[in-house]
């Protein structure tokens, strides 16, 4: 059994414990389900995190690597405030 006392402002902390049988992380929401006669289940619902879509779809062109992309992108904002500078 574990313990967690509640704060003024309405908040716990969940035991380390618990936290890793929950398998949550900073930013996941917990759902609490009451029942008539009182007893509350807790259940997770996990996010979907940008990194667990990693390579879930098929690339269509090799990665450049991190440096390139970023000068591809510094390179389309430069033309870009070049043209609005033009434009004035």
């Amino acid at each position: 059994m574990f313990r967690a006392k509640l704060t003024s402002k309405g908040q716990i902390t969940i035991p380390v414990a618990v936290r890793h049988r929950l398998n949550v992380q900073a930013g996941d929401d917990l759902l609490f389900d009451i029942s008539p006669e009182g007893d509350i289940k807790l259940q997770a619902l996990k996010r979907q995190r940008l990194t667990d879509l990693y390579s879930s779809l098929p690339a269509s062109r090799p990665y450049p690597g991190k440096a390139r992309v970023r000068e591809e992108v510094a390179g389309e904002m430069g033309r870009r405030i070049l043209k609005k500078e033009k434009d004035l």
